[in-house]
Parts: structure tokens; sequence; C-alpha cells
């Protein structure tokens, strides 16, 4: 009897078990890469974003949809001449490790990415701070940074200048706060499990290079009564024919990229399950304004009207790729970009307006050929592009065209130290969903992406006056001029919007498609 009692009550053991790992959720999250760092202000790219974004919550912070919404800071004010924005904390916000997030977390924050010491790769993103640009560059203290703490929950930023844009500005993942005692006491190793401390929906459980990253549902945070996610697993899955191996065979959740030539094979197979979706990122081709005979206008003009887009987005990238004829991406709130003016032309009608540009300037069949090197960086869809746009110039007006590749490291350092180039590939995502981010790549004397090195007085001075201007449909009205004035000279060539390339589980619920690609794990439910 004894011995059937032991058995039933290991039984009953083994079922309570069970039933309390069946009633854990744990979201598989394909992440397209491992994170280099989880130092929010050492990070660059988006995979690092996906899990700070998890860890860490800003004053603001992203909603379900890609909206800016309340974060840590439960509401702010702006004064009127829009220099000092005012912040209010929640009074039930609280780290990891139940110590309350305080106005003075956020300035030790914005101190230490401005310390030129931190080396913050991104630090310039908060210059309209004021003195935040100065402190940069070692010429004035960290100390002196406009952010101050009025009290524990009321945090107050001074800004240079008025900066329509600021919100966004401070849902990038740079803005978001550390604790002060865990990096003081840990120096590089507060990222490390154990030692990071976050005031975001989950706390860091687990780093393993290569293989996994594990956060635990942080029952600190101020909503966690409405977080149904209880583990995140994200996985860093480069191999993106590998993820979509494991996505099929049920064990990952959602995945971020696939290869883009799998697209028809994958909608016919999986149906709603595969997410493409516009957001704020372009292809383009950088063209050397500086250089004969692409400082000629019409040559700049005639080489952007040549391009077949709709071919490239519909044979090489298979449909996850839009033709693009503005600098902009559309999607941003209350903005609508300029077009380039042969938008409105068949494809024949832009190759015969080409042909006539071209032999204006002296080129093609009635004069010398039209010699061009296009360089890009190591990628499969990026040499298919400039090939079949090689062979577009050299059809339409008898191009002599050759390709140069090199490895991404290689190329952008090449632009961006002005290097010598015809034309380059290059490409943009959105640090913040404003159009000011992408017109400010044809600003004069920007060396991190004006590669084009064009330079248009009037062009400056409309961006300049549309960073001061308050009025959103007064500073769209200015931005879409300056914008025009970058596409009538070409100062480079626009030629696809990507879009976000996702497959999502039936069992995932939550899942918002937006213009800014961000999904927090927070708002995710996983319907087993």
């Amino acid at each position: 009897m004894s011995r059937i009692r032991t058995f039933l009550c290991a039984v009953a053991a083994l079922f309570a078990i069970t039933t309390l790992a069946q009633a854990e959720t744990v979201y598989h999250r394909g992440n397209a890469g491992d994170p280099k760092t989880l130092d929010a202000h050492q990070t660059s790219i988006d995979v690092e974003a996906n899990v700070l974004w998890d860890l860490l919550e800003g004053l603001v912070a992203y909603d379900e949809a890609g909206k800016v919404a309340p974060g840590a800071a439960e509401s702010w004010t702006m004064s009127q001449d829009g220099t000092v924005y005012t912040f209010k904390l929640r009074d039930n916000g609280k780290w990891s490790n139940g110590d309350p997030v305080k106005a003075s977390d956020f300035v030790f924050s914005f101190r230490r990415i401005m310390d030129p010491q931190t080396a913050a790769k991104y630090a310039s993103l908060h210059y309209p701070i004021r003195n935040a640009e100065k402190i940069n560059k070692g010429e004035m203290k960290p100390e002196e940074l406009g952010v101050k703490a009025v009290d524990d929950l009321t945090l107050e930023i001074a800004l240079e200048r008025p900066t329509p844009y600021f919100l966004e500005l401070l849902t990038h993942q740079t803005a978001l706060p550390m604790h002060q005692a865990s990096v003081e006491q840990f120096g590089k190793d507060f990222v490390r499990p154990g030692n990071f401390v976050s005031n975001g929906a989950y706390s860091l459980a687990e780093n393993v290079p290569g293989d996994h990253i594990k956060v635990v549902k942080n029952p600190h945070y101020w909503d966690a009564a409405n977080v149904k996610v209880d583990v995140v697993m994200f996985y860093p899955t480069e191999d993106n024919a590998a993820a979509v191996r494991r996505f099929m065979a049920g064990e990952l959740d959602t995945n971020y990229q696939f290869p883009i030539d799998q697209l028809p094979f994958l909608k016919e197979k999986l149906g709603g399950q595969v997410k493409t979706s516009p957001y704020l990122a372009i292809e383009y081709y950088a063209i050397n304004n500086k250089k004969e005979p692409f400082s000629d206008p019409r040559v700049r003009r005639a080489l952007a009207m040549a391009i077949d887009r709709d071919f490239l987005a519909d044979k090489i990238w298979s449909g996850a790729a839009v033709p693009a004829y503005s600098l902009v991406p559309p999607g941003i709130n209350g903005y609508t970009p300029a077009e380039a003016e042969f938008a409105a032309l068949s494809q024949l009608d832009r190759e015969d307006e080409a042909k006539k540009l071209i032999e204006e300037a002296g080129y093609g069949p009635g004069g010398k050929p039209l010699k061009i090197e296009i360089r890009y960086n190591t990628n499969d869809a990026h040499k298919k592009v400039a090939t079949a746009i090689a062979d577009m110039w050299k059809q339409v007006f008898g191009a002599e065209v050759t390709l140069l590749n090199t490895d991404i490291k290689t190329h952008y350092a090449h632009l961006q130290n002005r290097g010598d180039f015809d034309v380059a590939r290059a490409g943009w995502v959105g640090d913040y969903a404003d159009a000011q981010n992408f017109l400010y790549l044809g600003v004069t004397g920007n060396a991190v992406g004006n590669y084009s090195q064009f330079s248009n007085a009037k062009f400056d001075e409309l961006v300049k006056t549309s960073d001061a201007t308050l009025d959103p449909a007064e500073r769209a009205k200015i931005m879409v001029e300056a914008e025009a004035i970058l596409l009538a000279e070409m100062g480079l060539i626009p030629i696809l919007n990507r879009t976000s390339l996702h497959l999502v589980s039936d069992k995932v619920k939550g899942w918002a498609d937006n213009v800014r690609n961000v999904h927090r794990s927070r708002y995710i439910s996983i319907d087993r």
C-alpha cells in the first residue's frame, strides 16, 4: 500500500511541476544577430535595441503601434519657446532590484553618454540638449549639461534651441536610463547577468554569446500586471535560411529577417505569418557631387531616370521593397514627401529624357561614353541591384560601367573619409520618426551621412529653419520644400524603400506592424 501511495505522490508532484512549467509563458524570438553590447551608450544596431527596449524604459517609449507614449515619465510639459521640457516620473517606477527610479538616474545617464571618455558613437544624436556638443568635444564638464533633477520625480531638460522632434530622439536606445550604483560598482561589467539592473518590463537572466539571451519578467516594473510573457528567449538568427526552418518547425515564435528570394515561397506556405511592412528605411546611391561629370546635375538626373525601380523591387527584392522617388520614406505622421519630378512618367519616357540629358552633357552615343564605377558592400541583393543598374545604364545611354565590391566596414569607411568614388550603394534606417533625420543626409558638411558631398545653401537654410519651427504644419511645408531642392538636383539617387521582414506565428498576439519596426515584448502574448 505504501508503494502505491509513494507512486501516486510522485505522479502528483510531477503533474504539479509540469503544470507550473506550462503556466510560464515563454516567447522564442529570432533576433537576426548577436548584440555586440548591452551598454545602451555603446549600441548602434537594431538587434541590440530590440533587447534593450525589453530591459530598459526611457522617459518616453514606443507603444504597441510604434507611437511615442509615456514611459518612465507619466507626463511632460514644454515651455512656450520650445526649449525646456519638464518630465514627471511615475511614483511607482522601480528598478529590478527594488530601488525607485529617480530623476537623478536620467541626469547620470545623459551625462555619461555625453562624457567624451564614454566614447559613445551616437552621442551626437543628443546634441540638441544644452551644452551637449561642447561637453562631448571636451570643451565643458558633464555637470554643465542642460539636464537636472528638480526633485526625485521631476526632470528638466533644457535645449540649445527649439527641437520639434526632441521626443522622438528620446525613444532611441541611447536615451535609455542606467542604474548609477551598479554602473559605478561594476564598471564595464554592469551589463553582465546578475549585475544588470533594469527598469523595463524584463530583467537580464542569461547572455550566452552566439546562442541566446534570456530575459525574465521584472516584478518591479510599474505595469508588470499587464505583461503577459514571463520569459523571452532571444536567438541570434544570422543564418536566415536556418531561422526559416526553425520557425517552420515551431521552434521560433517570431523571427526578424528572412531571405528575400524566399518571399514568394514563404507567402505560399505560411500565408499571413509572413509580415512585410513598410518602415523608415531607404536604399539609395550616393553620387559624387564633387567629381566630374557627376558634378553636373543633368548627369545625376539622367542616371536616376534610367533606373527601372519596378524591376528592382519586383524581380530582385521579390516584393520586399517598393520603388522610391523621395529621400524621406512614407509613413511619417504629418509629412508627405516630395517626389522626383519624373516619378509620374512611364519608364520608357524617363529613359528617353535620360538620353537627352546625357547627350546635352556631352556623353552617350553622340559623344564620349560615360564611364562609371559602382561601389557596393558585400551582400547578394546589393550585388544583384548593382549588376542590374549597370546593365540599365549601358542599355539606355551606352555607359561603360564597372563594379567594385568591399566588405561593409571598408565600404562605409571609404565613403565617410571622403574617398574617391563615382557612385556607391548606401542605405539609411531612421533613428527616429521625423523627416529631418533623412534630410540631414543632404546637409553640407555632414560627415556621417552626406557621402555625396551635396551642398546647397538654400537647402541648408530650410533644414535649419525647420529645426526651429514649432508649428507642425508649417515645419512640414518647409521640409518638403527642402526635399524638393535635393531631388531637383538629384544630390543622391533614391532607389528603394525597404520593408521590415518578419515571420510571426499565428500563436503570437499583440504584434502590430509599424514604420519604426519596434516590437516590445511587453505587448506580446502567446496562445499555445
